[in-house]
């Protein structure tokens, strides 16, 4: 059963819903997440050459926009970050991202360091994840992943310039 018919209220033609859902990519079968995360890609190839005011104000005003999609599309649902819910993966990709080195293979390493502390979720996103609820609940750990990613790539970055 397909998550339109399990959830009728939510619809891709709603454009709350279409962002929350990553333009669909959240309703991959295997691994929303990571298939989410994705969609930071073609905005972040818009902002890449922006300098680090606009980026970072466009951040905020994506996670503003976030506590509102996220939450308005899991109030929809009925269910608190539902794992199709990846609006949160993608402003958290787009935090990792600020002042990337160039070269795929550093937007590579950055998917892969996202990734990772949003699945794992080391203290204290773990905590702040299950403390908070509702729009904000949903984007706060994803935030927080991507700060912790954005600090070890950039650690990488300086350690092995050259890579």
């Amino acid at each position: 059963m397909s998550l339109m018919t399990r959830f009728p209220a939510v619809r891709l033609t709603n454009p709350v819903h279409f962002l929350a859902l990553g333009g669909g990519l959240g309703l991959a079968p295997k691994a929303p997440g990571t298939f989410g995360t994705l969609a930071a890609f073609p905005l972040y190839w818009v902002m890449q050459d922006w300098s680090l005011f606009p980026y970072l104000m466009t951040l905020i005003l994506f996670s503003a926009l976030g506590i509102y999609l996220c939450g308005k599309t899991a109030e929809d649902m009925g269910v608190h970050d539902h794992p199709a819910i990846v609006w949160d993966e993608v402003v958290g990709m787009l935090i990792t991202l600020i002042a990337a080195p160039a070269g795929w293979h550093w937007l590579v390493i950055g998917f892969a360091l996202f990734r990772l502390f949003d699945i794992w979720k080391p203290w204290p996103i773990r905590f702040f994840d299950k403390q908070m609820e509702g729009g904000l609940g949903i984007m706060v750990d994803d935030i927080l992943a991507g700060l912790f990613a954005l600090v070890w790539l950039q650690a990488l970055a300086r350690i092995f310039p050259d890579l």
